[in-house]
C-alpha cells in the first residue's frame, strides 16, 4: 500500500521504522512544525521528521491541515491509507475522507478507556494493572472510531510512565503491522467501542506535580510514577523545590504529621495521610537526578516537614 505517515513525537518513531522497513511505501510523513529547544531556543526537527528526512521521505508541516492547498496537496499524494500517531493536530472530516482506505491510529490505552491526551499517565495515576495499545479507525470524534487491534500488557509495580511509554511505543508498531496484514487480507473485524466505558486521559498540566502529603501512599507514589518523565513530581524541602522521580511505599504506620520526615539513616521516609512513601530518587534545584542514598552522605533531613 501507499501510506501517508503522520507523527511528530519519539512514541510514533518504531511505527513509522517498521513502515519504511516493509513491503509499503511511505510517500510522504507529516508532522508539527519545528519547535525552539535547548539554551539558544533555536528551532529543532522532531524525531519522526528526522527519520523521515534520514529515509529521505518527503515533510510537510502544515500549521493546522486545514488550509485549501495543504488538503489539495494531501490529495494529490493518491495514498490508499493515512497512518496517524500521536500527531498532534486534530484532523478535519475532509482529510479523513481524502484516503482510499480511510485513516487508522495508534492508541496507547485499551480502548474506550482512556481516550485523550494521557492514556499512558492516567493509566498508573488510575492505579490500572493493565493496559495496552489500541489500533482504531480515525472518526472526528476524540478517539472514538471502530477497534481494530488490541494488544494488552501488564502494568509493573513499579513501573514509570517513561519507562510504560517505551515498552509501549514498540507494541504500536507490532500492533500496525498485524492490522495492515489483515486489512490487505481483508480479514479485518472492526469492533464498536462501548460508550457506557469510556473514560478520558486529560491532558497533563504543570500544577498536578505538586504532592499532597495528606494523601494515601500509594496514590502519591502512583503520581510519582505517573508523571516521570513530565512534569515530574515535586515537593518543597525548607525553601528549596525538590523533584521526586521515584518512590515506593513501605510497611508500617506513621504516628506523624503527613509530610514529616521520619528517617534519614538510608533513606528518605515520609510520613502521608496513610502509610509512609520513600523517596529513592530525588532532584534539587540546579542539580543532576539523585539516588537518595547518595544524598544522604552530605545531607541531615530527619524531622524536616516536606511541602
Amino acid at each position: 500500500m501507499k501510506i501517508i505517515f503522520a507523527g511528530t513525537p519519539d512514541f510514533a518513531v518504531p511505527a513509522l521504522q517498521m513502515l519504511l522497513e516493509s513491503e509499503h511505501e511511505v510517500v510522504a510523513v507529516y508532522t508539527q512544525p519545528d519547535r525552539p529547544a535547548g539554551r539558544g531556543r533555536k528551532l529543532q526537527p522532531g524525531p519522526v521528521k528526522s527519520l523521515a528526512l534520514t529515509a529521505g521521505i518527503p515533510v510537510f508541516q502544515p500549521i493546522n491541515l486545514k488550509l485549501d492547498t495543504d488538503v489539495a496537496q494531501l490529495k494529490s499524494l493518491d495514498a490508499d491509507l493515512m497512518v496517524v500517531v500521536a500527531y498532534g493536530l486534530i484532523l478535519t472530516q475532509t482529510v479523513l475522507d481524502t484516503r482510499k482506505l480511510g485513516c487508522i491510529n495508534i492508541h496507547g490505552s485499551l480502548l474506550p478507556r482512556w481516550r485523550g491526551a494521557a492514556p499512558i499517565n492516567r493509566a498508573i495515576m488510575a492505579g490500572d494493572q493493565q493496559t495496552g495499545v489500541t489500533i482504531m479507525r480515525v472518526v472526528k470524534q476524540l478517539d472514538a472510531g471502530d477497534m481494530l487491534h488490541k494488544t494488552v500488557c501488564m502494568i509493573g509495580e513499579q513501573e514509570t510512565a517513561s519507562e510504560l511509554h517505551d515498552r509501549m511505543m514498540v507494541m504500536g508498531a507490532e500492533g500496525l503491522a498485524k492490522t495492515l496484514a489483515l486489512m490487505e487480507a481483508k480479514q479485518l473485524k472492526p469492533e464498536k467501542q462501548d460508550e457506557a466505558l469510556v473514560t478520558y486521559a486529560h491532558k497533563l498540566d504543570k500544577s498536578e506535580s505538586e504532592l499532597d502529603w495528606t494523601h494515601s501512599a500509594s496514590d502519591l507514589a502512583r503520581q510519582v510514577r505517573g508523571l516521570n518523565a513530565w512534569p515530574v513530581a515535586q515537593t518543597k524541602m525548607t525553601d528549596k523545590v525538590m523533584r521526586v522521580w521515584q518512590a515506593e511505599v513501605i510497611a508500617g504506620d506513621a504516628n506523624a504529621t503527613p509530610g514529616t520526615i521520619l528517617d534519614d539513616s538510608k533513606h528518605i521516609d515520609v510520613a502521608t495521610g496513610d502509610g509512609i512513601l520513600r523517596l529513592l530518587e530525588i532532584q534539587l534545584p540546579g542539580k543532576k537526578r539523585m539516588q537518595v542514598t547518595d544524598f544522604l552522605n552530605a545531607h541531615k533531613v530527619a524531622g524536616l516537614q516536606l511541602g
